[in-house]
């Protein structure tokens, strides 16, 4: 009994001397971080529409960001004709959206002076209509004009190193909304294409 106790015992040390552990991050890390803002270029219910907004988040070994991030469009569009007859608000009515959430972004070989990136972001967002004057539609402010939807957004881009602290990145996504629900807009309307300009700053 004795003997087998020694060897069930030399043979657990021995396989956890010979062990080791995988890690999808191992040896020494390196931290840094950075954020900045993005405008992007694309379209919401076929119009031309210009989102703002901003990234960022904690670096890792100077290639894998975790983070957060937001948009929201800036521009003025028309709600569709659709909307315009269910809410009786004649030309008068414009689109409002925005999304944000989690973003993750790889940046492929970093101390080269021209690299690449890619990234996805993966959150929720709003749209809801406006009206243009601030005029009292009993009908319109008493009915349900916003809905809140599922956002995912993978993009690509080509990042260019200006100095010690601050990149440029210029590429293109694609922006998957799911679950919108509200008369006169649907998910194909806010998902597109999309490009990007990007200024990062901080520490890479």
């Amino acid at each position: 009994m004795r003997t087998f106790v020694f060897i069930f015992v030399s043979l657990l040390i021995s396989a956890q001397t010979f062990a080791q552990e995988e890690t999808l991050i191992s040896g020494p890390v390196e931290n840094g971080g950075y954020g900045g803002p993005v405008v992007k270029f694309s379209t919401v219910s076929d119009k031309f529409a210009v989102l703002v907004g901003g990234y960022g988040g904690w670096l890792i070994n100077h290639s894998f960001m975790i983070g957060g991030g937001g948009y929201g469009l800036v521009n003025s569009i028309h709600a569709s004709r659709a909307a315009q007859t269910y809410y009786g608000t004649g030309d008068n009515l414009r689109v409002q959206f925005g999304y944000g959430g989690l973003v993750l972004e790889y940046i492929g070989i970093p101390n080269n002076l021209i690299h690449f990136s890619v990234s996805a972001l993966i959150g929720a967002g709003g749209v809801n209509y406006n009206y243009l004057y601030d005029v009292y539609l009993p009908y319109f402010e008493n009915t349900q004009h916003n809905s809140s939807c599922f956002v995912l957004e993978p993009t690509a881009g080509v990042e260019l190193n200006v100095t010690p602290f601050f990149r440029m990145n210029a590429g293109v996504g694609y922006r998957l909304v799911r679950g919108t629900d509200l008369p006169g807009i649907t998910d194909a309307d806010l998902s597109n294409v999309s490009g990007h300009i990007t200024f990062k700053f901080g520490k890479f």
